[in-house]
């Protein structure tokens, strides 16, 4: 997505046209002139696909979504191809994944701390790099 807006400069005189008879310059506001210029503002990957981030959770918010009694999963260095049938919470304890969306070039970043809800239908590329370990929890239709 581009936006172009309109910017004004300004010219300046370097001739002593617009100076005075006492040699002080008279000011050129007449000749404004507008540059187009395109600025390219991209929305970032978690808002294009959906995916929900809460970062570095608080201990009273992960007791109030009952984490301690998520299942867990535990994985090392490797790339796993995915695809979400069903809503995904996720609480990342230990490592680092990327997400990289089908489709797509760039990824998200996720850490330990970080709390990710993975939209239903979501299809992405998960990338560690070392040991990871979360806590999940499907989503069925009506859990809030």
């Amino acid at each position: 997505m581009a936006s172009t807006f309109m910017a004004p400069t300004f010219n300046l005189p370097s001739s002593n046209r617009n100076r005075s008879s006492s040699g002080y310059r008279k000011p050129d506001c007449n000749h404004r002139r507008y540059h187009a210029v395109t600025m390219k503002v991209e929305k970032p990957l978690e808002e294009l696909y959906n995916v929900r981030v809460e970062r570095q959770v608080s201990p009273k918010r992960l007791e109030e979504l009952g984490v301690s009694r998520w299942s867990v999963w535990k994985t090392g260095k490797c790339r796993l191809p995915w695809d979400w049938h069903v809503d995904q919470l996720v609480y990342i304890e230990e490592g680092e994944v990327r997400v990289v969306p089908d489709g797509s070039k760039k990824y998200m970043q996720f850490v330990a701390g970080d709390l990710v809800l993975y939209p239903k239908w979501f299809e992405a590329d998960l990338w560690f790099n070392g040991a990871y370990q979360e806590r999940y929890r499907f989503r069925a239709y009506g859990d809030d």
